[in-house]
């Protein structure tokens, strides 16, 4: 039987679209938003600093 991983265990790496730091896998720390279609992930620090604009879903591009 063939198992296919998902999309989340079969990424190499994670960056964060806002500072640029990088992780092995996908941190559960870190915070997952779509912006125009794309799905992007943000890394603790900046998802503490920009708590206020993700929650008013304001698109990283904004803050």
């Amino acid at each position: 039987m063939d198992q296919k991983s998902s999309p989340a265990t079969s990424q190499a790496t994670t960056t964060c679209a806002r500072c640029g730091v990088t992780r092995e896998g996908l941190p559960v720390t870190w915070t997952c938003s779509v912006e125009n279609g794309r799905r992007v992930y943000f890394c603790d620090g900046c998802a503490r600093r920009h708590l206020r604009s993700i929650e008013g879903r304001l698109d990283s591009a904004w803050w």
